[in-house]
């Protein structure tokens, strides 16, 4: 695994349980933070099959389907669970300090 930076993403009462909210590393990268049951969950914030933002999305489960196409990512692995998409997302870890958001992101 390649170098990783700490990255504060927004405030944890930003997203409150069962929403998704769209955060952006460096202004340029989406991240999205969902609140799965109290766990927040960082993937990429676009759909893997085409670019589409995973916020205008739906929140099931451990689950966001992209409003799109209707692919559905697992937000614990990644993985693409219904076509079109086939590759995963990327799933980014997360941790709660001082009642924000932070995530190890690549570079």
């Amino acid at each position: 695994m390649g170098a990783t930076r700490r990255v504060d993403l927004c405030g944890v009462d930003e997203v409150p349980a069962g929403t998704l909210h769209m955060a952006w590393v460096d202004g340029t990268e989406p991240v999205l933070v969902a609140n799965v049951d109290g766990t927040l969950r960082a993937v990429s914030g676009v759909c893997s099959h085409e670019y589409f933002e995973l916020d205008a999305g739906f929140l099931t489960g451990r689950t966001v389907t992209c409003a799109l196409h209707l692919s559905r990512f697992d937000l614990v692995t990644g993985e693409a669970l219904d076509p079109p998409a086939i590759d995963p997302i990327d799933v980014y870890p997360v941790s709660i300090e001082g009642g924000r958001v932070v995530i190890e992101f690549p570079g």
